[in-house]
């Protein structure tokens, strides 16, 4: 079996997964979203600290598998680097106790591989991947071959969520406020432009339709917060339509995967398989357990990782800000 370890953000989580059959023996993951709601983000610092308490809770539960353990896999990169340390030194010292190698995996690629969770993998597939950190379109051929065709020039697509819930007082994490609270609004009230509309870059931005709900804000009130939510969600996720339709021209989709915490939202989700359905490509969903942050997607990769002989050297497991995906 492998035990996983994921600590990149605001979530403490640890798995064990059997390496023959990919099965998820235990998975469990303790969220810090209540202590940094009143700060409406995450504290890097309170982040590290909650790691460090609720770490070794989980891994207590843990010990009944430790003797069939053959890998200990770890988030370390991207992410906080004062939480990816708190996974990444756990996880060396389990190693150095049980004699048994490190695997360190990209926290990007662990996201795709949460489509693949207790199942084979299947490529290839064009994942977009939308989280609180990322926006970006991958062609996914293997697990050594990933390349980034599409990425956010500012803000991320779960990040404008976010803070637009904060701009109204709404608490975090704001994607699943600002989806229920658009249910009750009219989306076509506000006319948010659609980013980069005028321009023929494939990349995305929201910094601009952040600036524009903020004017909204400041001049609404709160019977005027659903159709503002309404409102950004749907421009929101039309940015990503269009620029994924102008991609598809040149680029069929044969297979289309949403990975990432925000790909929890079921609007996007609708809107992608109008989408598809002329290509009549299928739409790739991780089950929403395990859409957010969670170490059951860094065993599944890690366990790719292990059947290639891909360890990682103790003195070689650095935490990192960024992904090379």
């Amino acid at each position: 079996m492998i035990l996983s370890i994921e600590s990149s953000c605001d979530d403490s989580a640890i798995a064990v997964t059997e390496i023959a059959t990919k099965r998820l023996i235990f998975h469990k993951k303790i969220s810090q979203e209540i202590e940094h709601a009143r700060y409406g983000g995450v504290v890097p610092e309170l982040a590290s600290r909650l790691h460090a308490e609720a770490l070794p809770k989980i891994l207590e539960a843990c010990r009944p598998w430790f003797p069939a353990l053959k890998a200990v896999a770890v988030t370390n990169a991207p992410g906080l680097s004062v939480t990816l340390v708190e996974g990444v030194t756990m996880a060396k010292a389990l190693g150095l106790a049980l004699n048994v190698p490190l695997i360190g995996v990209d926290h990007l690629k662990g996201h795709i591989y949460s489509l693949f969770i207790e199942k084979p993998a299947v490529f290839p597939i064009t994942v977009l991947l939308v989280s609180g950190g990322h926006t970006q379109v991958i062609e996914v051929r293997d697990l050594d071959d990933m390349t980034t065709v599409m990425r956010t020039m500012d803000d991320s697509f779960g990040e404008s969520f976010d803070k637009v819930a904060k701009m109204m007082g709404l608490g975090y994490p704001g994607g699943p406020v600002i989806e229920t609270l658009a249910k009750r609004g009219d989306p076509n009230r506000y006319a948010f432009p659609v980013p980069l509309q005028k321009r023929g870059e494939l990349a995305f931005s929201y910094s601009g339709l952040k600036n524009a709900v903020r004017l909204a804000v400041e001049e609404a009130d709160e019977t005027d917060y659903p159709d503002i939510a309404a409102s950004f969600q749907h421009i929101a996720v039309e940015h990503l339509y269009r620029k994924l339709r102008k991609y598809f021209k040149t680029h069929p989709p044969k297979r289309f995967a949403i990975v990432g915490g925000a790909s929890a939202n079921g609007y996007l989700r609708g809107r992608i398989e109008e989408l598809l359905r002329p290509f009549g490509a299928p739409l790739l969903l991780a089950p929403l357990e395990y859409c957010a942050d969670n170490a059951a997607m860094i065993g599944r990769a890690g366990i790719e990782l292990f059947e290639r002989g891909r360890f990682t050297a103790p003195g070689a497991l650095h935490c990192a800000p960024k992904s090379e995906l």
